[in-house]
């Protein structure tokens, strides 16, 4: 591809959680920026009562102060995670901060506000105020799941006044830039077909395929959680497949190249199990949560790692403890990168940043490589120019950093 923009090539998408300074030591200026196109910063959560997008933790979000802020400042300053996202935006024009609002611990707080145009007109108003405020360059709506008609009808609802919103805002600053809005979707098809996918699709740039947690400590057997297909050998072992979700998302209209396959950063476990499609006795002790292993920290000591083939999956088996741990390495992450290729699909989503591996290894590194390096990836000029925001640093562009 030509030295130019590209606004053909692939998305890289990684969620950086708020929560990931803490105990995990990982901060924005950790992420591996020149690979990715886009950060979905998590989680924003929402006043069920009222509609009001909010942040989650002030500390990490615009208080903290790294190396090289200062204490001396005058005016009102951004800093913490966001001051760097927006240092980073500065330094890679093609790198893209969206605020994500949701996520799985606060999706039961969107259904009222939802189900009202005063509560939707509140959720679009205040959330673009986050943007405008913070330095963002869109959202990233994470409803885990809408569950009946109504419901879906209204997160449609939802998405036209955010995008209402966004483009109102943009009229309004210099160069009328685009904002961008996504979804994290789902997967499996108890959630997925019970939503309006071509309603959604015309107020969204791309959908982040939460292709992962196909199986784990709610299932009887033990399985793989972000296999590519349905293994007829050992059904089993293959409760859901990404190419299943991949063609019911393009069978209702959704163009390929919107639709962005996420890949786990992190391995499921299952203990005392003989394998795949197999029983199994609990899922242990795991890096931050039980059964839960960052990719970082795996295989596991003494494990085996193996390739299914039939179903587009890689694992490790530890036999003296009979622990099996579903996740993707470096030779999946290939062939997840060759299958966007061969389907013309939009890019790459990872959950989430901190986990990831650093050097030759690296998940997200390796998928890049299979695009065909940096190159290849969709090159979208940012927004760096917030007017209105009452941050003065913000304002005037980080003037000594």
């Amino acid at each position: 591809m030509g030295g130019g923009p590209d606004s053909t090539g692939y998305r890289t998408v990684a969620y950086f959680v708020n929560w990931a300074i803490y105990g995990r030591k990982h901060r924005p200026q950790d992420l591996p920026v020149e690979k990715l196109t886009h950060i979905l910063y998590s989680f924003a959560n929402v006043r069920p009562e009222s509609g009001e997008v909010y942040l989650t933790d002030q500390w990490a979000d615009t208080d903290i102060h790294w190396e090289n802020d200062s204490w001396n400042d005058s005016g009102t300053n951004l800093y913490g995670c966001l001051k760097q996202l927006n240092l980073l935006k500065r330094r890679n024009r093609n790198l893209k901060v969206l605020l994500s609002i949701g996520g799985w611990t606060y999706s039961s707080n969107f259904k009222e506000p939802a189900s009202k145009e005063e509560g939707r007109a509140k959720f679009a108003e205040s959330a673009v105020e986050l943007v405008k405020n913070l330095g963002f360059d869109g959202l990233d709506i994470d409803w885990e799941y809408p569950q009946t008609p109504e419901e879906a009808a209204d997160f449609v609802s939802l998405l036209a006044a955010c995008r209402s919103a966004l483009d109102d805002y943009a009229s309004t600053v210099p160069g009328n830039p685009h904002f961008e809005m996504s979804v994290a979707c789902p997967a499996g098809p108890q959630n997925y077909e019970k939503m309006d996918l071509p309603g959604m699709d015309q107020y969204l740039d791309f959908w982040n395929l939460m292709a992962y947690d196909y199986a784990g400590s709610w299932d009887q057997v033990s399985g793989h959680q972000a296999n590519l297909f349905h293994c007829n050998s050992n059904p089993a072992a293959t409760p859901f497949s990404t190419q299943r979700a991949v063609e019911y998302y393009l069978s209702t209209g959704v163009a390929p190249d919107k639709l962005v396959l996420g890949m786990p950063l992190y391995g499921r476990a299952f203990q005392g199990t003989e394998g795949l499609g197999q029983p199994y006795s609990g899922v242990g002790e795991g890096t931050w949560e039980n059964g839960v292993h960052d990719y970082k920290k795996l295989p596991l000591e003494g494990a085996e790692e193996r390739i299914d083939y039939e179903s587009g999956a890689t694992y490790c088996y530890q036999p003296d403890t009979k622990t099996l741990v579903s996740y993707d390495t470096p030779g999946m992450a290939m062939m997840k990168a060759e299958y966007i290729r061969e389907r013309g699909l939009g890019g790459g989503m990872w959950w989430e940043s901190s986990a990831d591996k650093e050097g030759p290894d690296s998940l997200i590194g390796t998928v890049v490589e299979g695009f065909g390096g940096v190159g290849a990836l969709r090159w979208d000029e940012n927004c760096i120019e917030y007017p209105e925001t009452k941050y003065d640093n913000l304002r005037e562009g980080f003037p000594g950093n």
